[in-house]
């Protein structure tokens, strides 16, 4: 059984990209795996503009019964792989709340 988890996306110093879009709802499928419960999923890209440097910063908030948890600014020169990053932060926080909600 599969809910909807209601996503919402900004973009922060850079244009909305489909592609980033796409691979953030693909995410969030995967977050749904690991918990049926999500009530909602935020994610923040930003591409400060330092001189000299390009890098995405990344933010996921997962919203789940009584709590927030979000995950630490991830920051890369690729979109993906900082995306990758702080999704997969968010997922062990996910998992870490299931186990705690068990009393594992």
């Amino acid at each position: 059984m599969s809910m909807h988890v209601p996503v919402s996306i900004t973009f922060l110093g850079m244009t909305r990209s489909p592609y980033v879009e796409a691979q953030i709802q693909r995410w969030v499928k995967k977050l749904e795996k690991s918990y049926d419960r999500i009530q909602r999923c935020s994610a923040w890209i930003e591409l400060p503009h330092h001189r000299g440097e390009k890098s995405f910063h990344v933010r996921v908030e997962v919203a789940v019964p009584g709590e927030t948890l979000v995950s630490r600014d991830n920051s890369h020169g690729n979109v993906y792989a900082a995306l990758s990053g702080a999704f997969r932060a968010a997922r062990r926080q996910v998992q870490d709340h299931v186990r705690i909600q068990r009393g594992d």
